[in-house]
């Protein structure tokens, strides 16, 4: 993958379905030109003794003399890994919102026990990470370059000599493989997965696969939009990169996927509509981005939105583009969605 397309793909996710509005995702990512360079457990498990590997999904085998202690992680990664028991001591990533209270990415995280070293898209304090001494950096990769989700281009490499990393794909695959990567990634490192905190998850996990695919197989007329809103655009997010659409797809939810030429510019995760020609797609449920730094349901103030046939039939449901990959976490979205079907009218 070339520098330039990298550079638009990791925009484009930031967009995808529309995180920030498109001129906000420009000033926060740069030019073209730029270089692209439920848990109530808050104790971390005993490390294991003895030294620790583990390979991700880049290839690379990290290899450690003891099992991390000090965790810096991506703000999701750190939920997912909370979620089976393991605290990390620093995160990036959406954190904390401007009112104080834990973004949704957060999970079930306390945030006033990690050390938050950035907040936002490029935001990366260098200094506070050394003082943390991380044994290791742990992020997502929206690309198949191997590019560590927000951690920015400018300082990578002051920040990949500080630390080893691991990287979890979470493009272009199905939800169940990163969700099989993170419960490795977190027995790894100490978690006991034959907890029944841990087992009882995966069990709802499977539960709820089965609940949406018999819903999706009885309502296949039933269209499903996946969108996301901005001040100045409404992008409509296709399905063949995202890994909670994808899966979903598989199961038989029948979306609504703009062309592969209407994607282009969108690095190939999404089509941007002007809120006038939000009515472009018939859909009868629509899931919107439920991140903070998109528009919510209840802000969005056009006409147009408040028109179309789903919006006035009360059909719009939450979607987590970056879903916290435990178990845990990712049953809801299931249920949600199946629950949508289940009691959806054909609208449009």
């Amino acid at each position: 993958m070339s520098n330039a397309t990298t550079h638009l793909t990791r925009r484009g996710v930031l967009a995808a379905g529309g995180a920030l509005g498109l001129g906000a995702v420009l000033a926060a990512c740069g030019d073209d030109d730029a270089k692209s360079g439920g848990s109530d457990s808050t104790a971390a498990p005993s490390a294991k003794s003895g030294p620790w590997t583990f390979k991700d999904d880049r290839g690379t085998t990290v290899k450690l003399d003891k099992t991390p202690a000090n965790i810096v992680a991506f703000t999701g990664v750190a939920a997912a890994l909370f979620d089976y028991g393991v605290q990390v001591t620093g995160v990036f990533g959406p954190t904390k919102t401007t009112a104080g209270k834990p973004d949704v990415q957060a999970g079930d995280m306390d945030i006033s026990k990690v050390e938050i070293i950035g907040n936002v898209w490029d935001e990366f304090n260098v200094e506070k990470y050394a003082a943390l001494a991380p044994d290791v950096l742990i992020s997502t990769m929206f690309d198949n370059a191997g590019t560590l989700w927000y951690v920015p281009e400018a300082s990578k490499d002051k920040i990949a000599k500080l630390a080893p990393s691991v990287g979890i794909s979470v493009y272009d695959r199905q939800l169940t493989a990163p969700l099989e990567r993170m419960w490795a990634l977190a027995g790894s490192l100490g978690a006991d997965l034959t907890a029944a905190k841990a087992t009882d998850a995966k069990k709802r996990f499977e539960a709820a696969a089965t609940r949406l695919r018999a819903a999706a197989k009885a309502k296949p007329d039933i269209k499903v939009l996946a969108g996301s809103a901005s001040a100045e655009l409404f992008y409509v997010s296709g399905t063949n990169l995202s890994i909670d659409l994808e899966y979903f797809k598989a199961l038989g939810v029948n979306f609504v996927e703009p062309p592969e030429s209407a994607k282009a510019q969108g690095g190939g995760w999404f089509e941007s509509l002007s809120w006038e020609n939000v009515d472009k797609y018939k859909a009868d449920i629509i899931m919107l981005d439920d991140r903070s730094q998109a528009q919510q349901p209840s802000a969005i103030t056009k006409p147009t939105w408040k028109q179309l046939p789903a919006v006035k039939a009360g059909q719009v449901i939450g979607r987590s583009p970056e879903p916290i990959l435990s178990y845990d976490k990712c049953v809801p979205l299931l249920e949600n969605l199946a629950k949508a079907l289940e009691t959806a009218k054909k609208v449009a």
